[in-house]
This record gives structure tokens, C-alpha cells and sequence, in this order.
């Protein structure tokens, strides 16, 4: 597992980078989706993309700040860029689509193979493989018991967010699946109330999984 120490401290060139590398890749993304996945419907509104592109640029910011130069920082960039995208499409469509979840599991565990080549800790890779494992399986029980609360979509999500979350540690996975629950418990009674019309059911879980991650990431020593 990473600690803060362990990372080290990271310097306000390697930040800044981050940040301004989030948010030259948030629209990158974004015009992507579009090109890729039609069926997405258009680009969003420009207050949107603005919203979105400051959202990923404070994230990869945030992991930068947290990692340092470890070789894990550019999965954990790659988790704060397509995060914020999956957690956009999932508040506004209610759809958390599979070629970007498969995307951020197939490319994350690449990356993670990579930081061993480059002097990456290898128990904690495999660690990861099986926090994902471990995560998914999860949130498929609980869905089966479940149907109305927990969809597909959340349990293919839980695949690559345990692989995450696995690369940091075993309690980091219990927390994270505790904190999505807790995180989308509050969302949840946000929107409700907002909009009464709603039932809690048809409020996205997927937002809140990915904001336990990056708690999770940040907060964890």
C-alpha cells in the first residue's frame, strides 16, 4: 500500500501539471464519447463541459498531490478523468456504458502492470486484481438480493473501482464499499428532496462509487 510518505512530497510543478492535464483531457473525452458512442446522444451543454472539465482538473490535481512521482500516478489520472466522465453520463442517463467501464478496468490494470516494470510493488497489483474480483462479486450478490436498488451497470463498476481501491489495501476496499453506500445515502436524500417526484431508486449509484474512490484515494495513509 501507498502512504503519503511513501509518495512523496510532490512538488507544485508536478500539481499544476496535473490540473492543467485534466483539463486538456476532460473535453479530449468528452469529444470521444461523441465520436464513439452516438448513442450517448451530442456533446453536453458548454456549462457542462466547464463543470466537468474543473471537476477533473482539481481530481488529477488532487492525485498528483497525493502520489507524488510514484509510478501509480498515471492510473490514478486516468481514474480521475474517465471518473468524472462515467459519473456524468450516469447523473444525466442514468447509464453507465460498458465500453468506458471496460475502458477504465482494462487500461487501469495495464497501467498498474506497467508501474511494476518501472520499480511498482507486484503484491500490490495482485492485490488489486483480487480487490476487483472481490468488489464485484460483492455488488452482484447485492444486486441478485437487491434488483431495485443496486443495477448491472454498478456491478460491472465495482470491478475496476475495487481494482483501485484493492491497489491501496484490503481496508481500503471495505471503506470504499462502505463509503459509496454512505455517500449515495446522502446524494440520494439531496436529489429526493429536490425533486420530490423522484423515487430513491431512480438517483444514480454510480457518482457516488466513484467519489468513495477518490475519498478513499486521498484520505487513506
Amino acid at each position: 500500500m501507498i502512504s503519503w510518505g511513501e509518495a512523496g512530497s510532490a512538488g507544485p510543478l508536478l500539481v499544476a501539471g496535473a490540473a492543467l492535464l485534466g483539463l486538456i483531457l476532460s473535453p479530449v473525452a468528452e469529444w470521444l464519447i461523441f465520436r464513439l458512442l452516438p448513442r450517448l446522444g451530442g456533446l453536453p451543454a458548454r456549462r457542462t463541459r466547464i463543470t466537468t472539465a474543473i471537476v477533473t482538473g482539481t481530481a488529477c490535481a488532487a492525485f498528483a498531490l497525493r502520489f507524488g512521482s510514484d509510478s501509480a500516478l498515471p492510473a490514478f489520472i486516468l481514474m480521475g478523468v474517465l471518473g468524472v466522465q462515467l459519473a456524468r453520463i450516469d447523473i444525466s442517463l442514468h447509464l453507465l456504458p460498458n465500453p468506458l467501464v471496460l475502458l477504465l478496468l482494462l487500461a487501469g490494470a495495464g497501467l498498474f502492470i506497467v508501474s511494476i516494470l518501472t520499480g511498482g510493488p507486484w503484491p500490490d497489483v495482485l492485490r488489486a486484481v483480487a480487490g476487483g474480483t472481490i468488489l464485484a462479486v460483492f455488488y452482484l450478490i447485492l444486486a441478485i438480493i437487491s434488483p431495485g436498488a443496486i443495477g448491472m451497470g454498478d456491478v460491472k463498476l465495482a470491478g475496476p473501482l475495487g481494482l483501485y481501491l484493492g491497489y491501496l489495501g484490503w481496508s481500503q476496499v471495505l471503506y470504499g464499499a462502505l463509503l459509496g453506500f454512505v455517500l449515495n445515502g446522502i446524494f440520494t436524500l439531496f436529489v429526493v428532496l429536490k425533486n420530490r417526484p423522484l423515487k430513491p431508486s431512480e438517483v444514480a449509484h454510480g457518482p457516488s462509487m466513484l467519489a468513495s474512490v477518490l475519498c478513499i484515494s486521498l484520505l487513506s495513509s
